[in-house]
């Protein structure tokens, strides 16, 4: 059943809205110098992506389904688990604070 705002349509909007609210405040904490905490809140984002992707019915992932569940789920969580890594493990560098 959809209702008059679009129903499901709102829901899937919302599950990808909150993705983006998370990649835009990661990119703002990185243009802000705090490249770790941001690199942290863009790996957290795609791992959130998994999760909704992985939890949800297709019908209500919207924008965050690009191939199938499996393959969603596997790419969104490894590179979310890979930016969260090297950003907690590199030290030093002209970037290190």
């Amino acid at each position: 059943m959809i209702d008059r705002f679009g129903g499901k349509r709102v829901s899937a909007r919302l599950c990808f809205a909150l993705v983006i609210l998370i990649v835009l405040f990661g990119g703002l904490r990185v243009a802000m110098s705090h490249w770790r905490e941001g690199a942290i809140l863009l790996g957290g984002a795609l791992l959130l992506a998994a999760v909704l992707r992985g939890s949800l019915p297709a019908e209500r992932v919207g924008l965050l389904a690009i191939r199938g569940r499996v393959v969603d789920v596997l790419l969104y969580g490894a590179l979310g688990l890979v930016i969260v890594f090297v950003a907690i493990t590199i030290t030093g560098g002209p970037l290190s604070g």
